[in-house]
This record gives C-alpha cells, structure tokens and sequence, in this order.
C-alpha cells in the first residue's frame, strides 16, 4: 500500500514538470504559429522590380 502512494507522488511530481514545460513553451512563443512554416516553402519568391532597369533589347527600339 505504501509502494502506491510513492508511485501517486512520483507521477504527480513528473505531471507538474511537464505542466511546467507546457506553460514555459507557450510563454515563449513555441505554438505561435503552427501553420506558415509548413507551406512557406510552397509561396514563390517575390519577384525583383525591374523598373529601375533599363532594357537595350527591347523589339520598339
């Protein structure tokens, strides 16, 4: 009987740690954003402007 009442304090004591991880993971930022860095990947690059540029080959010239 003794042996159960050491394993209730053990595990509550291991439930607590991870209470305590859970609570600092999210007051730092881990779960902010779940979804954008998953399908970053999948949006394109932005394109560069070319209006700065000038273009010699162009067919009206």
């Amino acid at each position: 009987m003794g042996v159960i009442f050491v394993l209730i304090g053990i595990s509550l004591i291991v439930a607590g740690g991870f209470l305590f991880a859970f609570i600092w993971a999210v007051r730092s930022g881990q779960y902010d954003d779940d979804y954008t860095p998953s399908v970053r990947i999948l949006w394109d690059d932005k394109k560069p402007d070319n209006s700065s540029t000038t273009n010699t080959d162009s067919p009206n010239s």
